[in-house]
C-alpha cells in the first residue's frame, strides 16, 4: 500500500470517528416531538471594529419530518405557530452551528410525516403526549461538595422558630 492509499484510509476512518462521535450527542428525535432547537448565529449588529460576535437562538417547535436518517446530511424540519403564522425551518443535524437539541416532550403519532398539521387547527393540531422521560446531561446533573453528598442546606436557626410559634400562639 502507498503512502497516499494509507493517508486516505486514515481520513476516512477519521471522518467515521467523528460522524459516530457526533451521532451519540445527538437525541433520538421523532416526528411528533416538541424540541427546543439550540443554534448559533452571528451577531452583526452589536460587532465593533471587526469583531465578530455570536448568540445562540432558541427555535421551539414540533418536528414534522425527518430525513435521511442518520446520515450526514440527515435534517429535521420543526414548526412553530408566532402570531396565528406558521413557521418551518429545516434544520442539518450534524451542522457545527447547531449547539444543542432538547427534546421537551413526545408526542404520540402514526406516521412518519406530519405534515398534515400545516392545514390543521385548534384541537387537531394537538398531540397526544407520550410518557417520555427526559435524558439528564451531564451539564444539568447537581455536582456533589466535598463531602460527597449533595450540597447541604444552611441550618435553620431554632430559636427563631420558637420564638415565631410563641408569638402566633399569643394572637
Amino acid at each position: 500500500m502507498t503512502q497516499e492509499n494509507e493517508s486516505a484510509t486514515n481520513n476516512q476512518d477519521g471522518q467515521e470517528q467523528k460522524q459516530g462521535q457526533e451521532a451519540s450527542s445527538i437525541p433520538d428525535v421523532r416526528p411528533g416531538d416538541t424540541i427546543k432547537v439550540y443554534q448559533v448565529i452571528p451577531d452583526t449588529g452589536s460587532s465593533k471594529h471587526g469583531q465578530e460576535k455570536e448568540k445562540i437562538q432558541i427555535f421551539e417547535g414540533v418536528v414534522l419530518a425527518k430525513r435521511r436518517g442518520k446520515e450526514i446530511g440527515a435534517t429535521i424540519t420543526v414548526r412553530k405557530i408566532i402570531d396565528r403564522i406558521g413557521v418551518e425551518r429545516i434544520f442539518p443535524l450534524y451542522s457545527p452551528t447547531i449547539k444543542k437539541i432538547e427534546i421537551i416532550r413526545r408526542g404520540k403519532t402514526k406516521r412518519a410525516k406530519l405534515f398534515y398539521l400545516r392545514r390543521a387547527s385548534g384541537r387537531k393540531a394537538r398531540l397526544k403526549a407520550k410518557e417520555f422521560i427526559p435524558e439528564i446531561s451531564m451539564e444539568e446533573t447537581p455536582t456533589p461538595d466535598e463531602n460527597g453528598g449533595v450540597p447541604a442546606q444552611a441550618p435553620e436557626n431554632k430559636e427563631n422558630n420558637l420564638e415565631n410559634k410563641e408569638n402566633s400562639a399569643t394572637d
